[in-house]
């Protein structure tokens, strides 16, 4: 088709669009607040571009194509040979070289933002080493939109503003124009599969299409670089939410020399991140790069408008196989993640973004004092399944900043009333654990819970408000009294001579617990493919937090026991240090062929469960700098460190390498967030996590439980004689109760916790014979309606 015919590319709406590799190599972004564009790197190219908004991806990938226009037309992301360095310490600037395999030529690129603006600048110099190519190579530049989260329904033009010629792409209120500072020879949009420049210039290495117009589809851009003598020019790739202002941005962009750009967004990182006084590199096992490493992708990971906000990743696992239809990718802000980020950065010296993401979780708490499973940056819910320790870690944050005196004028008091109300309310059985796939009683989640309330007990303690902390605090020690029994078993069949452990997880339905559910009977249907099994025989890491947060001891009996099952069921040797799974039968992760993990596939080693053995290691009194060493050995060439490593054979078809990342989300905030805490732990000699109050109460000087707590979500069937019987409830009520088969009515009316909205009456056992039973039913004030059932509770 001749485009001077017909100016319209063929081929819509083109082949059906598909997102990039989550294998990223690099991420960055001005540290400044006015640009608000962020990249993604991987395979030598420029994968993602986010605008205006960190959770907003707009582009597949931007590349270039190479051709001498008679014999070749090679594709840098896979035909060329790629280094990734860093020109500059302590900042997300990078410089890419990518190498013909011949040696025949390389494109040395440096990219980076416009520190003020929305615009990515791809400093580009094209080095010809063998002389037969000299005058003949020819490059394009090729960027695949995928504007506002859609690779469907782009729309694209070729289009001129003065003598410079541009090429731009728009979808909804979101604009991109892509221009190069020598200009292009010639230009073309066209349809992805159809009528784009790829197809174009790998029929005969030549461009010959020079269409203006492609609208509604999967689309690509294609433009030749008009190559000068010396081979450097600049690729300006600008977003507005108009043309005009697009436009504007870009030739303001180009109007400065690269080389000031460069030096002010080094500048503006280098100023935000350097504080000698937190400077860990004798921690570490690589002079601290990777730290300081970690210190930035984590800063910018953070949005610019919805400051605090911070993405658990810019990728998409599995990205290759997605469609439009996975909109989250990871992308999201997930509540624990979030804090991980934030007090890694604490323990980096940084109390700013700590402090803004607090102030923005407590302006999405929602009134019950929830927080969502998840959401987009500005709050809007992406998923909606109650995680109880994402409710419990906001208030950990909140004292920890407290405890840093970093709070500023801001009060967390309310929120962290609210979150512990509602723990109160719906716990201990959480909806989901930490890995968001079983409910019920959980190891992790419950010791973030208890830390979580024992922080809140010590924040009203220092306000005199001894009353209410003795009543949070009543409910972490009965929940720490009954850890074991909710998460032990004693009779696993995992490794002989060990049957007593941890558990994952003690299933139970979340809307209708058993109260009393026993991990020697429950059976757990695995998540993604991974079978039903009973649940004492499925185990994982996690208990680990209950020592890390400082409410059990790490001589403790069971943990020493837990440690060994873990270490000789999910423990595997990887070349770069020792690397656990999540959990046995785990189905999140890749093929055994290598595959992307499409439904079912096996969960692999977690880079995050090395960081918390190392915890674990060092609250031992061992040093964890071989953990800490082992997740700078994990991280790829660019120091981005994965969700999930390979730890089988090696499949070189596939492209798995033992202890290598897998397609799973690369970075992951959580990651590089583990490995900083490590960090700043092995330098302090103490987790830097750790619940100091917590630590006292539970550990130092054991507090014991007084209490049995009851409550419409977790309904007790039996308490021990002697301990007081406490129900909690959301609303006033009078409880009408009888301990002989309603001989005799008794009425207690409901006391008012007025800080947590929550209303308790308290019955004391000690005064009832054994094998008595306590019988009631509520009548609810406000309403002045019963409740219309009755409760029974065994005295033993």
């Amino acid at each position: 088709m001749n485009p001077l015919e017909n100016p319209v590319a063929f081929g819509a709406p083109g082949i059906e669009s598909r997102w990039t590799s989550s294998a990223k190599e690099g991420v960055g972004t001005a540290y400044h607040t006015s640009c608000r564009l962020w990249f993604t790197l991987s395979h030598g190219i420029v994968n993602e571009i986010y605008y205006p908004h960190v959770d907003q991806p707009n582009t597949r990938d931007f590349q270039f194509l190479v051709s001498d226009g008679e014999t070749f037309c090679h594709e840098e992301k896979r035909d060329l040979n790629h280094l990734i360095e860093y020109p500059e310490r302590d900042c997300v600037f990078y410089r890419l070289t990518n190498s013909e395999p011949g040696g025949r030529y390389r494109l040395v690129k440096h990219i980076l933002t416009d520190p003020h603006r929305s615009v990515l600048l791809v400093d580009t110099k094209v080095e010809v080493l063998d002389e037969s190519l000299q005058g003949k190579l020819r490059v394009y530049a090729l960027l695949a939109p995928h504007i506002a989260g859609c690779g469907a329904g782009n729309s694209a033009w070729c289009s001129e503003i003065g003598a410079t010629k541009l090429i731009r792409a728009q979808r909804e209120d979101v604009h991109l124009i892509m221009a190069c500072s020598t200009g292009f020879a010639r230009r073309s949009v066209g349809y992805v599969g159809f009528s784009d420049g790829w197809q174009d210039l790998m029929s005969n290495f030549k461009m010959d299409w020079e269409f203006r117009t492609a609208e509604r589809g999967n689309i690509a851009l294609t433009g030749e670089v008009h190559l000068p003598d010396n081979g450097e020019f600049t690729i300006a790739i600008a977003c507005g939410r108009s043309y005009q202002s697009a436009a504007a941005k870009l030739f303001q962009s180009l109007a400065d020399p690269f080389q000031l750009h460069r030096e002010a967004y080094v500048r503006q990182w280098q100023r935000a991140v350097v504080n000698p006084k937190f400077d860990f590199s004798g921690d570490t096992s690589d002079g601290g790069g990777m730290y300081r490493l970690s210190r930035c992708v984590l800063l910018a990971h953070e949005d610019k408008v919805f400051q605090g906000a911070l993405v658990a990743s810019m990728s998409i696992p599995w990205g290759e196989t997605k469609s439009d239809n996975d909109l989250g990718g990871y992308h999201l802000v997930w509540t624990r993640d979030l804090v991980q980020s934030a007090t890694a950065l604490l323990a980096t010296g940084q109390t700013g973004t700590p402090l803004r993401a607090l102030i923005w979780l407590a302006a999405i708490q929602r009134p019950d004092g929830s927080f969502p499973q998840n959401s987009w940056i500005d709050g809007t819910a992406y998923w909606s399944v109650l995680q109880l320790d994402q409710i419990a870690a906001p208030i950990l944050l909140a004292w920890r900043l407290h405890e840093q005196d970093a709070l500023g004028l801001f009060d967390p008091g309310v929120m962290i009333m609210r979150a512990a109300a509602h723990l109160i309310l719906q716990g201990p059985v959480t909806s989901q654990e930490r890995w968001e796939e079983n409910a019920g009683y959980s190891p992790s989640t419950l010791a973030t819970v208890i830390a979580g309330l024992i922080c809140a007990g010590e924040y009203c303690k220092e306000r005199g408000q001894t009353t209410l902390a003795d009543f949070i605090f009543a409910y972490a020690d009965w929940l720490a009294a009954h850890v074991e029994e909710w998460t032990v078993t004693t009779r696993g069949d995992l490794v002989p001579g060990f049957p007593r452990h941890y558990v994952r997880i003690n299933p139970t339905d979340p809307n209708a617990p058993d109260t009393h559910a026993d991990p020697n009977t429950t059976l757990i249907q695995v998540a993604n493919g991974g079978g039903l099994h009973p649940a004492r025989n499925v185990v994982g890491g996690d208990f680990l937090h209950l020592v890390r947060f400082g409410i059990r001891d790490l001589n403790d009996p069971i943990v020493r026991d837990s440690i060994e099952v873990i270490d000789r069921v999910l423990k595997h040797d990887l070349p770069q240090g020792p690397g656990w799974r999540r959990y046995n039968h785990d189905g999140y992760g890749q093929a055994e062929d290598g595959g992307a993990f499409d439904g079912t596939g096996v969960g692999r080693c977690w880079p995050i469960l090395t960081g918390e053995r190392g915890h674990y290691e060092l609250a031992a009194g061992r040093d964890p700098k071989p953990f800490i060493a082992s997740m700078e050995n994990f991280a790829n060439q660019g120091g981005m460190i994965s969700e999930q490593l390979w730890d089988a054979d090696n499949l070189p078809d596939g492209g798995m390498k033992p202890g290598c990342p897998t397609g799973a989300a690369m970075p992951l905030c959580w990651s590089h967030a583990e490995y900083v805490s490590l960090v700043r732990s092995r330098h302090d000699g103490v987790c830097f996590d750790r619940v100091e109050p917590a630590f006292r109460r539970y550990v130092l000087n054991p507090v014991q439980s007084r209490y049995e707590i009851w409550s419409l979500r977790h309904p007790l069937r039996r308490v021990s004689r002697g301990k007081i019987f406490r129900i909690i409830l959301a609303a006033e009520a009078t409880i009408v109760w009888s301990t002989d088969e309603w001989a005799q009515t008794n009425e207690s009316d409901t006391r008012h916790e007025s800080k947590l909205n929550l209303w308790f009456a308290d019955f004391p056992t000690a005064e009832w014979p054994h094998g008595s039973v306590f019988m009631f039913t509520l009548f609810w004030k406000r309403d002045q309606r019963w409740e219309g059932r009755t409760w029974r509770v065994d005295i033993f």
